[in-house]
């Protein structure tokens, strides 16, 4: 199977402007992603897909393939839809299932797209699938910028949102709390990308501001699959502080150079 990543990165995030390039140990955080994304045994190839100059300049400059999009894009979602037609017509191969690997998860471990990739090559009917893990402190599971999904007894999304879901304010123990984030490593079929980019935006997926709910807004299904790796997205400066702490002696950054 032809199994691609594709990291959407652009500089204009109205939380963290200039974020892909915000550096970590030294190195552009586009770069993190790039590099561990790499490294993961079920992909062919692994591109960034930008609308940026300066992006596209990193990229070339570590040997990353970069794919130019439109800047017209509001969702990662609709970047990644752009950018794996150009790259079917660049290589002349269709590409299979194409993990969309958000450029503000430096952290991200291989086997996390491995595993995220698992469910579709066990049943092709999938055509989508997130990664979550779980919630570990209220004050995550009040944040905003922290995006929750409650699933069903199938581990399919019922329902993602920025808000603190499920309530605690109907007196449930924290002991008995199942709270789960969605971690933005997302494979889709190449269908159900297309389909998706295809679907008229969706009052939920705008009030939440998660592409994920257009996807169930329009009735399809989105399969979880939950990991428990030490992982820290990056939305604010702040967080970026946080990461560059805890990837001081992440040993995967050692083996960047072997690839």
């Amino acid at each position: 199977m032809n199994n691609i990543a594709i990291i959407p990165a652009r500089m204009g995030s109205s939380r963290f402007p200039g974020k892909p390039l915000a550096k970590i140990l030294n190195m552009p955080m586009v770069g993190h992603v790039y590099f561990r994304s790499k490294m993961a045994k079920t992909l062919n190839e692994v591109y960034i897909a930008t609308c940026d100059k300066e992006i596209e300049d990193y990229a070339k400059s570590i040997g990353a393939r970069c794919i130019m999009t439109k800047d017209t894009h509001e969702r990662a979602s609709d970047r990644t839809a752009e950018a794996i037609l150009k790259i079917e017509e660049q290589t002349g191969k269709k590409v299979d299932v194409v993990v969309m690997v958000q450029g503000d998860e430096p952290m991200v471990f291989p086997e996390m797209i491995d595993m995220a990739i698992k469910p579709m090559l066990d049943n092709p009917s999938i055509v989508s699938v997130n990664l979550m893990a779980p919630i570990k402190s209220i004050e995550e599971h009040n944040d905003p910028n922290c995006p929750k999904v409650v699933v069903d007894r199938d581990n399919f999304a019922l329902y993602f949102s920025r808000e603190p879901i499920p309530s605690r304010k109907k007196g449930a123990r924290e002991e008995e709390m199942i709270m789960l984030k969605q971690v933005c490593i997302m494979p889709f079929s190449r269908e159900g990308l297309l389909i998706f980019n295809q679907l008229e935006p969706t009052p939920l997926e705008k009030i939440e501001s998660i592409d994920m709910n257009r996807f169930l807004e329009h009735g399809y299904k989105v399969k979880m699959v939950l990991e428990n790796y030490e992982t820290q997205c990056v939305d604010t400066p702040k967080d970026k502080e946080r990461v560059e702490s805890l990837m001081k002696n992440d040993k995967l950054v050692a083996q960047y150079i072997k690839l």
